[in-house]
């Protein structure tokens, strides 16, 4: 049987719109989205974080970027790690968004941090408007993958820099046998008791184990315009982060 590609797979039906269902999905579970990336990533999210972040250090007095933002937790992370110019977070959910200006307003960083809702596949900037741009967990739910990072290759200013931070399946199959398990029963009943959206984290282990990694996620980001493309695994291949450039014009 062939393998499905992850902008089929969608959260709760396959009638509609990839990106509606999304955005409802995560307007959902905006209220337990923080404390469930604690609990399914055993505490790992943040370090995964602060690798991502690592690779755009270079970048300290530019304008940065996050894409699929969330809750905000990759833009504060970047505001604390780099102190750049300006961070711009984009969301498609709006209940996730109203979560990261709360915590922005909160920490006293809503005038350094601003948050907009965005779709992936049509980002509301103009061209070369960024020095760098990251995506956490996010590119799995882009509704075209190639378009969107060809989108963000178009945001990004010449020599611009990506650094996407994406879930994957360990290659190594006694790991893997485990991750299964874990990915395909343990996070669904997680997410039935705490986030009260067993769809929801179903579709999470469906679109990993969906999603292009490694080479193929390398060809498909050279494929949107990217050079010098790179990733690296982290825990056991359970998480990989991914960078590349926009080429400098002549």
């Amino acid at each position: 049987m062939q393998k499905r590609g992850v902008e089929s797979i969608k959260p709760y039906n396959e009638n509609e719109d990839k990106g509606k269902q999304i955005s409802r999905m995560f307007d959902t579970i905006s209220p337990a989205y923080d404390l469930m990336n604690r609990i399914i990533s055993m505490g790992q999210d943040r370090r995964w974080r602060r690798s991502a972040i690592k690779e755009i250090a270079g970048c300290k007095d530019g304008d940065i970027l996050d894409i699929a933002t969330g809750t905000g937790d990759m833009a504060f992370m970047i505001y604390d790690m780099i102190l750049p110019h300006a961070i711009t977070g984009c969301d498609i959910s709006e209940g996730m968004l109203d979560m990261a200006r709360k915590k922005a307003a909160a920490a006293g960083l809503g005038k350094k941090i601003t948050f907009c809702n965005g779709d992936c596949s049509a980002l509301p900037f103009k061209d070369a408007a960024f020095d760098a741009v990251t995506v956490a967990f996010g590119v799995r739910n882009f509704k075209g993958l190639k378009l969107g990072l060809s989108e963000i290759s178009r945001v990004l200013k010449p020599g611009g820099m990506v650094s996407i931070l994406e879930l994957t399946v360990p290659e190594n199959p006694l790991y893997r046998l485990g991750y299964d398990i874990y990915t395909k029963t343990v996070i669904p009943l997680l997410g039935r008791i705490i986030a009260k959206d067993f769809m929801a984290y179903e579709y999470l282990g469906e679109s990993i184990h969906a999603m292009p990694q490694g080479k193929k996620m390398v060809a498909l980001m050279e494929s949107a315009g990217f050079a010098g493309c790179r990733y690296r695994y982290m825990t056991f291949g359970a998480c990989a982060v991914y960078t590349g450039i926009t080429p400098s014009t002549p």
